[in-house]
């Protein structure tokens, strides 16, 4: 399985999406980038999982990152984000 994850910075509340081929992976993946040992997100720890989405194919898992990643991605983050925001 692979897996897709956005992470939310805790500092500046910015995201950051990666993916990672197993569940073991995913959670070194986590104390990786808290630890400060991912030039992306150094300077923007500490970071949490906002949520992971699971693929059948590294394909797959690709194709979703890169669509994160993207601007209609990005536009669906802040609707996420808005919605969450009146929620509370």
């Amino acid at each position: 399985m692979y897996y897709v994850y956005v992470l939310q910075s805790l500092k500046d509340q910015r995201t950051y999406v990666g993916s990672t081929d197993n569940t073991d992976n995913f959670e070194r993946r986590l104390k990786e980038h808290n630890a400060g040992r991912s030039k992306a997100t150094k300077h923007r720890r500490p970071l949490k999982i906002l949520f992971t989405e699971e693929f059948e194919t590294h394909i797959e898992a690709s194709r979703r990152e890169k669509w994160w990643k993207s601007s209609s991605g990005r536009r669906k983050l802040k609707e996420y984000f808005a919605h969450n925001k009146t929620m509370q």
